[in-house]
């Protein structure tokens, strides 16, 4: 079996972001050697985190839109007593810090409107970081 990691950075400038990160995930597939098995994409933070979906203006602003509907960012949350971002950790509870791709025929399985995104949460940062580990044979 064959087990090859990667981490990819990306920097942020927005509190609230959907940042492309399929491109670099496939290239990481691709140099991993990896015939058939799976992609893990996993960020290394509490306040981002991973999702699947179409790469359209307007759904990925519905989609922002959404998020701060959930977590509400300006209600009195206990956290914000201590750092004033529990929106954001509670945004990375619900979405989740990472996703599982298949892996087949040495490319990455997914749908035709399925991109991943990095979803900021927190920003602007200037550095977070994804770690794709691909598994497989």
């Amino acid at each position: 079996m064959k087990i090859h990691f990667e981490e990819i950075y990306v920097s942020t400038t927005k509190q609230f972001e959907l940042i492309d990160i399929t491109d670099q995930v496939e290239e990481i597939v691709r140099k991993s050697g990896v015939n058939n098995g799976i992609c893990l994409v996993f960020v290394a933070h509490s306040t981002a985190a991973i999702i699947a979906n179409e790469h359209e203006r307007g759904l990925m602003e519905d989609i922002l839109t959404k998020i701060k509907e959930l977590v509400e960012p300006n209600r009195g949350w206990k956290h914000n007593l201590i750092d004033d971002n529990a929106h954001a950790h509670l945004g990375g509870t619900l979405l989740g810090a990472d996703r599982v791709f298949p892996v087949r025929n040495g490319k990455l399985v997914r749908g035709t409107w399925q991109n991943i995104f990095l979803v900021e949460l927190d920003g602007p940062r200037s550095e977070r970081r994804i770690t794709v580990e691909v598994l497989g044979e």
